[in-house]
């Protein structure tokens, strides 16, 4: 395939720990070989060393023909105009009110056009697209990281609003025993409730965490046993409601699937059985989905 392929759209993704480059084909729905990238990236950094981090990543990509880039970012994001919206949010702080596409435009190699996509929903239409919601008409997507996100999709489209949907479509909205759930479901909860529960400070971060219950540390595995069962109970009456075919998990902590899956089935059942008829399901493309997403919607968008 020649580098100038016009099925071939650039995309970053930006999380809270890592950006991503990536050249996608669309019309295989794939990544390019040799066109993947990961960096870290502090959320918490200012807001030089956060564009630093995303130009200097999208540099690796191989230089091509001028064409789109896609990138896939958290909200709160005013998607259209390309500003961020981060007011104390924990992370991307800094970043609040710039104008990302002024930004970044001028430096991502070969940008002809810089469209902004909400990485929960690129996460949810990329498993649809390519991944383990492929071949269903209605389908959830939930990410797990330093947040969590969530895509609400009907045939291919991501919905705000109707039965079962929170508000804005956005599961971090809802709330847990009285608080926002991220407080219970997130990087930094699971730490903070490994910490309080051994004393250890400062915590070890999740992958060390879930390393340490299968090596069959009680308290580990009793601290994501709670988080993921929390997850299904708030999850489960708007699923019932909903009532998608599949749900799709996928961020950095659905890799520790294995200790995952029963909890969060079990939250679910429990809080309302009608979502025993859901198939659950780990992401295909733990990684990659919210690059093949952003792609798929820019290319949507030009039609």
């Amino acid at each position: 395939m020649s580098t100038g392929d016009t099925n071939v759209v650039s995309v970053l993704d930006i999380g809270g720990t890592h950006v991503t480059a990536a050249g996608v084909d669309v019309s295989t729905r794939s990544i390019l070989s040799g066109r993947w990238f990961r960096e870290p990236l502090d959320g918490d950094g200012s807001a030089e060393k956060i564009l630093s981090a995303i130009v200097n990543c999208a540099a690796r990509l191989p230089a091509q023909p001028a064409g789109p880039w896609a990138i896939a970012v958290p909200g709160p994001f005013d998607y259209e105009l390309g500003i961020a919206r981060y007011a104390g949010v924990g992370k991307f702080d800094a970043l609040n009110g710039v104008d990302l596409r002024t930004a970044l435009m001028p430096h991502l190699p070969g940008a002809e056009s810089v469209s902004f996509h909400n990485d929960a929903d690129a996460f949810g239409i990329g498993e649809w697209w390519a991944g383990a919601a492929n071949g269903h008409c209605s389908a959830v997507g939930i990410t797990l990281g330093t947040g969590v996100g969530s895509s609400f999709l009907r045939d291919g489209h991501t919905l705000q609003d109707g039965p079962g949907i929170p508000p804005e479509g956005r599961v971090d909205l809802l709330h847990h025993d009285g608080r926002p759930l991220e407080e219970t479901v997130s990087r930094r909860a699971i730490r903070q409730a490994y910490a309080q529960a051994t004393g250890q400070s400062p915590a070890p971060d999740v992958r060390e965490i879930t390393q340490r219950a299968r090596q069959g540390d009680r308290t580990a595995t009793e601290v994501l046993t709670r988080t993921f069962h929390a997850l299904g109970t708030v999850l489960g009456p708007h699923l019932a409601e909903f009532a998608p075919e599949v749900l799709v998990v996928g961020g950095s902590i659905a890799a520790a699937w294995d200790l995952l899956a029963s909890p969060l089935r079990s939250g679910l059942t429990d809080a309302d059985p009608r979502t025993a008829l859901i198939a659950l399901e780990p992401a295909l493309h733990l990684m990659e989905a919210p690059l093949l997403g952003a792609a798929y919607l820019d290319r949507i968008h030009e039609l």
